[in-house]
C-alpha cells in the first residue's frame, strides 16, 4: 500500500487550533518507514448462551508461522456467540463423521467440532481443509478447502471463521472485513487499516496534521476522509489499491464529514462555502456539487440509509443538537430523535431498522440504539466519552471511540448491548473508527 506523508505545524495541539491557525503542509510523497502498533482486543462482556465449540489444532499447521486454528478460535470467541473449549493437539487427518468419537466430544461439552489440516503443495502453496461437525446430532454440517500462498494465512483463517459462523448462526460473519481508524502518537497522525481482529495493520496516510472522518466506499476499495494538510479541512478520496487519491471537496471554507451513497457514486458532504455548515451532494470525483438543504442552524454528519432513499444528519436547527433525515434527492426534513437535548452522530444499521447515535445522558456521552419502527431507545454503553459509532456490515456489532484513563481507545458493543470489547494499541490515542463493508469475492 502506498503511503503519503505531510508536514507539521509545531504550534498545533488540537483540531480547533488547527482550524484557527490555518494549517500549512506540503505533500512529501514519501514511502516512509512506519511504526506499526497492532490493536489488542480484550473481551469485557460476553453474550449469554454461547455455543461451546472445539477447534482442534490443524494437522500440519506447525509448518506456518501462525496457526490457522488459533486465529479461527480467537475470531469465534471474540464474537461473543461462541465459547472456545480447550482441546488437545492432534495430528490425525480429517475424518468422516462415522469415524469421529462423538462421545468424547460430548464429554468435553462441545456442541460443535472443527477439525482441519494444512499441507504443502509442490508449487510452494498450501492447501487447507476442514470439516465442521454437529456433535449432538453426530453429523458433518459443512466443510471447505482453500489453496493459499504463505502470506494469505490470516486471510484464509478469517474466511474459515466466517464460514463456521454463518453455518452455526445463520448470519454472515465479519471476520474477513477490515476497519479504519486514526492513531495520534505525539505530533503524528496515522490513518490505519487493519483486519477486524486488529492484525495485518497498514498505514494508508501519515501526517503531522489532523486526519478525521474516514468513510469506506461500498466496495471497500476507497476511503474518503478529511485532511488538514492544505491549511483547511479538505475531503479526499483515497484508493487503497495503489495509494492514489483525488480531491472530492475543496471549496471556500470548511469541507467535512464525507458519507458514501450505497452505490458508491456520490458523497454527501458538509460545506461552509455559502456560510454556515450545510449539506451538499457531490460526485465521488468532485464534480456535480449541489445543495441538499437550507437551514439557519448547523447541519452536519450526514449518513445515507442502506436503501439510498434518506440522508440522516445532525442539526441544531431546533435549538439543540438532534438527528433529522431528508430525502436523498432533497425535500422536507423530518426530526428523528426526541429524547434528551443532545443526540448526534447518526449511523443507520445495515438492515435499515435501527439507528445508532451518541446521546448525552446525565453528563455522559454514550452509544444509544433507536428502533426506527417501535421508537424504543436503548443505551448500549456505560462509558463517559463515546464518539464515532460504526456498525459492522452484518449489524451485529458497533465499533466506537471512547476515552479511558485520559487516553483515546476503541471499543465495540453488540447491538443488544451484551457483548463488549476494549480495543487498544501499545501507544497513542486511537479515534475515528470506521468498519469496512463485506469483501466481495
Amino acid at each position: 500500500m502506498a503511503v503519503a506523508c505531510v508536514g507539521y505545524n509545531p504550534d498545533v495541539n488540537s483540531l480547533s487550533r488547527s482550524v484557527a491557525k490555518a494549517l500549512f503542509a506540503a505533500i512529501l510523497a514519501l514511502m516512509a518507514p512506519l511504526a506499526f502498533a497492532q490493536l489488542s482486543i480484550e473481551i469485557t462482556g460476553a453474550g449469554a448462551n454461547r455455543i461451546p465449540i472445539a477447534v482442534v489444532p490443524f494437522a500440519g499447521e506447525g509448518a506456518m508461522s501462525s496457526r490457522i486454528s488459533a486465529i479461527v478460535r480467537a475470531d469465534l470467541e471474540r464474537s461473543g456467540l461462541f465459547r472456545a473449549l480447550e482441546v488437545p493437539a492432534s495430528n490425525a487427518p480429517i475424518t468422516e463423521a462415522s469415524a469421529v468419537n462423538f462421545d468424547e466430544w460430548r464429554s468435553r461439552l462441545a456442541d460443535a467440532l472443527v477439525q482441519g489440516s494444512l499441507a504443502a503443495l509442490p508449487d510452494g502453496r498450501f492447501e487447507v481443509r476442514f470439516r465442521l461437525f454437529d456433535v449432538p446430532k453426530q453429523v458433518a454440517v459443512g466443510g471447505i478447502a482453500f489453496t493459499l500462498q504463505p502470506g494469505q494465512l490470516r486471510a484464509t483463517a478469517h474466511r474459515l471463521a466466517d464460514y463456521i459462523y454463518e453455518k452455526l448462526t445463520g448470519e454472515r460473519g465479519v471476520f474477513s472485513t477490515r476497519v479504519a481508524y486514526v492513531v495520534k502518537r505525539g505530533a503524528r497522525f496515522e490513518l490505519q487499516i487493519a483486519d477486524a481482529d486488529g492484525g495485518g495493520e497498514e498505514t494508508a496516510l501519515a501526517s503531522f496534521e489532523p486526519i478525521i472522518s474516514p468513510a469506506w466506499s461500498p466496495d471497500g476499495r476507497h476511503l474518503a476522509y478529511v485532511s488538514f494538510e492544505n491549511k483547511k479541512p479538505v475531503v479526499y478520496v483515497h484508493s487503497l489499491l495503489d495509494g492514489k487519491r483525488q480531491v472530492a471537496a475543496n471549496f471556500k471554507g470548511s469541507n467535512s464529514a464525507p458519507a458514501w451513497s450505497p452505490d458508491g457514486s456520490r458523497l454527501a458532504v458538509v460545506l461552509s462555502r455559502d456560510g454556515g455548515s450545510q449539506l451538499f451532494m457531490v460526485n465521488a470525483d468532485g464534480s456535480g456539487v449541489r445543495r441538499l438543504a437550507s437551514s439557519s442552524g448547523i447541519d452536519t454528519e450526514p449518513q445515507f440509509s442502506p436503501d439510498g432513499q434518506w440522508i440522516y444528519f445532525t442539526s441544531d436547527r431546533g435549538g439543540s443538537p438532534q438527528i433529522y433525515r431528508i430525502p436523498a434527492g432533497g425535500g422536507d426534513t423530518q426530526r428523528v430523535t426526541f429524547e434528551g437535548n443532545y443526540n448526534v452522530s447518526p449511523r443507520v444499521s445495515p438492515d435499515g431498522k435501527s439507528l445508532a447515535y451518541i446521546a448525552r445522558n446525565g453528563g455522559k456521552f454514550q452509544v444509544a440504539l433507536l428502533d426506527l419502527s417501535s421508537r424504543q431507545t436503548q443505551l448500549l454503553t456505560d462509558s463517559d466519552r463515546d464518539e464515532s459509532p460504526s456498525f459492522s456490515p452484518n449489524g451485529r456489532m458497533i465499533l466506537l471511540a471512547t476515552v479511558i484513563g485520559g487516553r483515546g481507545v476503541l471499543s465495540a458493543v453488540s447491538s443488544d448491548g451484551r457483548v463488549k470489547q476494549r480495543i487498544t494499541t501499545a501507544s497513542g490515542d486511537v479515534r475515528e473508527p470506521a468498519w469496512g463493508p463485506f469483501i466481495k469475492e
